[in-house]
């Protein structure tokens, strides 16, 4: 099997099950957006984190990419791609719970700054909060048929992400940026 296959020259894609649609489709976006997402969970997994961390990653990782697939199925249930639930969720809760025991409390805003491992990890965050804007769009077209957990989820995950920025800099003994209103 070739890896280009010239069906996508003019501009459209093939969904899962489903029609083609142009390449800034809702839908294209939503699930391309968290692929790239998950490969900035991979840049971050590079930098050196803790052992912990990057077992959190790895799965959150398989998570993301059956996200992936479930938005990029017209039909999930027929195709079964729906694997994201309310217990995915909570272990994103557990986790953020567990990481924020061990850190100080956050008085401040702080900058997407310090080691290597919190930058990446910052990036991440913000482009999965730029995935859950996309999942929001798209599941505001009519049929879109988008689970109501997956905005939760990435919510969630942004949230752990940020935790797990200054777990990263924790560890490495890098302070925290504030943030200061410039005058």
């Amino acid at each position: 099997m070739k890896i280009y296959t010239r069906t996508g020259d003019t501009g459209s894609t093939g969904l899962l099950g489903g029609p083609r649609v142009s390449k800034d489709d809702d839908r294209i976006e939503s699930y391309g957006t968290v692929d790239e997402l998950n490969a900035a969970i991979g840049m971050a997994r590079s930098a050196g984190l803790s052992e912990q961390v990057d077992s959190q990653l790895s799965r959150i990782q398989h998570e993301l990419f059956s996200i992936g697939a479930e938005l990029a199925t017209p039909d999930p249930d027929q195709h079964q791609t729906r694997i994201v639930c309310n217990d995915h969720i909570e272990q994103l809760e557990a986790w953020i719970d567990q990481h924020e025991h061990g850190l100080p409390e956050l008085k401040n805003f702080v900058l997407p700054a310090g080691d290597s491992g919190a930058t990446h990890l910052h990036l991440a965050r913000a482009i999965c909060r730029r995935a859950e804007r996309r999942v929001v769009t798209l599941g505001r077209r009519p049929q879109a048929n988008v689970s109501e957990y997956l905005v939760v989820y990435l919510n969630r995950l942004s949230d752990l992400l940020f935790v797990l920025t200054r777990v990263a800099n924790r560890d490495a003994n890098v302070e925290e940026v504030p943030w200061i209103r410039p005058k």
